[in-house]
């Protein structure tokens, strides 16, 4: 149990000295903060502390230890102005070696229009941005109780000709009571700073002093570095169980960010004979008083349900559904999961 609060104590100061209040708002790879899996949005993160198998992949990879065989997990989201965020994760137990996975989450911004000064509404011609995050997750039991993992990702952003790339790694550890209580904690996107470069960066221009009809001079713009939203987080939960056919699950996280203000998420899940499920959630900046939603763009109630049926061959299959309310957007969010899991 020592070991256990000094690994936390440890996380905790890397996520501190990653950054302090003045990067708030510079930084970028903005995709890294877009959440995951209809269950744990429903629920509003809060289950980092006994979140399961693939799902546990973006918010603690430490429950990757935790799931059974082989799983494979497909999610989608609507988010934002017309963007849909696609996730796709496959992994598997290998014994005492511990559990794998490899994960890639995409975003799609449709076609847009391409538009210059001589032609501001418009050349004819779109360009569609690139945004993909690709993963691999390793994590392993370590005691009866301990469970750690680290999941290492490359991020890519692409925008016509230009691009960026960068390499994070997310660090995580759960620890569970006998008495169904369950404490966690990670710390995410501790990585590489990123900056934008290819050919519409570079420039031709004449050279004073040059002769008439002389070649031009080539120069690149040069562009500023950004930093990646870095946040640790700590969570606990309590899985209670009424009978053997009706449980709830209650949650609570702490996000310390170094890119906005701290949050507070809370979430419960009702589940009846381990096969159908009511979920809700809320998260709210702790430093937001006014009682609106003013700060992050994932505030506020989150609802969902779901479904989780085993065959007689040892085949899962779960389908998940979460509803997300959005900051000064119209449209909420909708996400729906499938899960296939073979034991």
């Amino acid at each position: 149990m020592r070991k256990f609060f000094t690994f936390i104590l440890i996380m905790w100061s890397v996520s501190v000295f990653a950054g302090d209040a003045s990067r708030k708002g510079t930084t970028g790879a903005d995709e890294l903060l877009i959440p995951v899996g209809a269950r744990s949005i429903a629920t509003g993160g809060a289950f980092l502390a006994n979140i399961t198998g693939l799902e546990a992949l973006y918010y603690n990879p430490a429950g990757l230890s935790q799931g059974q065989g082989t799983e494979a997990m497909f999610s989608f989201t609507t988010y934002l102005a017309d963007i849909n965020v696609s996730y796709f994760a496959l992994g598997s137990n290998i014994g005492d070696f511990g559990s794998l996975a490899l994960s890639v989450k995409t975003l799609s911004f449709g076609n847009i229009p391409v538009t210059t000064v001589d032609n501001p509404d418009g050349t004819g011609a779109n360009y569609s941005p690139g945004y993909i995050t690709a993963g691999v997750t390793y994590a392993k039991i370590i005691t009866d109780r301990v469970c750690v993992g680290v999941n290492a990702k490359v991020i890519s952003e692409t925008i016509a000709d230009v691009s960026a790339t960068g390499f994070a790694v997310d660090f995580g550890v759960q620890y569970r009571f006998p008495s169904n209580l369950s404490i966690g904690c990670a710390v995410k996107n501790i990585g590489t700073n990123m900056s934008f470069s290819g050919n519409s960066l570079q420039y031709s221009t004449s050279l004073n002093g040059s002769n008439i009809g002389s070649p031009s001079a080539y120069y690149n713009v040069p562009t500023e570095e950004f930093q990646l939203p870095s946040y640790f987080e700590l969570s606990t939960a309590y899985d209670y169980s009424f009978n053997t056919e009706n449980k709830l699950m209650v949650g609570a996280t702490f996000r310390n960010n170094n890119v906005t203000d701290d949050e507070m998420k809370v979430g419960l899940e009702y589940g009846f004979r381990n096969m159908f499920f009511v979920r809700g959630g809320y998260s709210h900046s702790i430093e937001n008083t006014s009682g609106k939603l003013v700060s992050n763009v994932n505030e506020g109630f989150t609802f969902g349900a779901g479904i989780n049926y085993s065959f007689a061959d040892g085949m899962n299959f779960i389908l998940d559904y979460s509803y997300q309310q959005v900051w000064e957007f119209p449209n909420p969010n909708h996400t729906f999961t499938i899960k296939l899991g073979m034991d």
